[in-house]
């Protein structure tokens, strides 16, 4: 496999958003349930989806998965359309919640992983807030900084 080819999900996940925890500062996290059609399903348990564009947003008080590509099911006559918006499911009440807090401290919702638990297809939703360039580059840094340091000291303990 080449340095920028598929990576396969965690074990027991369908898909998984890698890039979402460089690109964001994950706040909270919310577990949901998703609205399929019988054959997205059969395409989910193949494992070749992808959430890396998604991104979820409220409208008249439902919340909405868009760009998560499902592809379709080959073995099917009938097939969906593998980019269209579908329907997360959450109670009223962290609805309302997400709805104030995404608006007041101009957060974002941003899928991080789709899973199976038992036969139902869950989707992990994160409340997350854009990180800047710098804060990137700082992220970097400090990683750097960290590894030299468990470098120096295992060097030392030889």
């Amino acid at each position: 496999m080449s340095k920028r080819g598929k990576r396969k999900p965690a074990s027991g996940d369908v898909a998984t958003n890698r890039r979402a925890t460089h690109r964001y500062e994950l706040i909270e996290r919310f577990e949901c349930g998703i609205e399929l059609l019988g054959t997205e399903v059969k395409s989910l348990r193949e494992g070749t989806s992808q959430i890396g564009d998604a991104y979820a947003v409220i409208e008249r008080g439902e919340v909405w998965l868009r760009n998560a590509h499902i592809p379709p099911y080959a073995h099917a006559a009938d097939n969906h359309d593998p980019e269209r918006p579908r329907k997360l499911l959450l109670h009223r009440y962290e609805i309302e919640r997400l709805i104030g807090r995404s608006q007041r401290k101009g957060l974002t919702l941003v899928p991080t992983r789709i899973y199976f638990k038992g036969a139902r297809a869950k989707v992990e939703l994160a409340l997350a807030r854009g990180k800047e360039q710098r804060d990137r580059r700082r992220e970097i840094r400090d990683r750097d900084v960290r590894r030299d340091i468990e470098r120096e000291l295992r060097d030392r303990m030889r």
